[in-house]
């Protein structure tokens, strides 16, 4: 099985946090050793970077914050602007070094993205670029609101168009009041061609290992 897995998403703000810890939990629950990375955070409340919080706190062995979390931005902006404002420069190569020290050790490492899946890190570098660096395959967490539809099929699109594997793909029920959610899921269904490894509903309450429960993980483990 892969050594880990790259959670990519439709947008910002759409629960990639919480389907990476919801993963953890559910990978963990089979056995394995599991450890999620936010590689680049950008934006903190009262000093902490909640994201990476949760990842850690989701995860079944502890790494230094350096290692699992090399770039942590204030600034609640795209990271090239929050990075600019703190003259710090991006690196891929030092979240690649980060990557390998994980995987070492654990079974699988869930890598979450930030924002969506090609949002400037540099002048010359993406998202997308992190994502071909790692080489992993993609988890895709699709909003349920409208407009995803266009945005989970150029989102899967960019993915493919750099040869990476659409490992598979949650909904998150964003919205509630979304109309026909259960006709846009069967749409992105048929023309995703991935495995649908769960549908997450409205609940800003539940927490991530209980929504772990709602995930089939079984065409990741192939």
């Amino acid at each position: 099985m892969p050594v880990g897995f790259f959670v990519t998403g439709t947008d910002t703000n759409i629960g990639k946090t919480l389907v990476s810890c919801s993963l953890i939990h559910a990978f963990a629950k089979t056995g394995r050793s599991v450890v999620g990375m936010k590689p680049i955070a950008a934006g903190c409340e009262n000093g902490r970077w909640l994201d990476v919080d949760q990842l850690s706190a989701a995860s079944t062995r502890q790494f230094d914050c350096a290692v699992i979390n090399p770039y942590r931005l204030t600034a609640p902006v795209v990271p090239q602007i929050a990075a600019h404002y703190e003259a710090i420069d991006i690196d891929i190569a030092v979240i690649e070094q980060a990557f390998q020290t994980v995987r070492k050790t654990v079974d699988i490492v869930v890598v979450e993205g930030v924002g969506g899946f090609v949002v400037p890190l540099t002048s010359q570098t993406d998202t997308s670029d992190l994502a071909v660096a790692l080489n992993l395959p993609i988890i895709m967490v699709v909003g349920l609101r409208l407009g995803c539809l266009n945005h989970a099929l150029l989102t899967a699109e960019a993915i493919r168009a750099r040869r990476l594997l659409l490992a598979g793909w949650v909904a998150n029920t964003v919205d509630p009041q979304m109309d026909d959610i259960a006709g846009n899921i069967q749409i992105l269904k048929h023309r995703l061609k991935c495995p649908l490894i769960g549908i997450l509903p409205y609940n800003p309450d539940i927490n991530a290992s209980v929504f772990a429960d709602l995930l089939n993980i079984n065409p990741l483990l192939t």
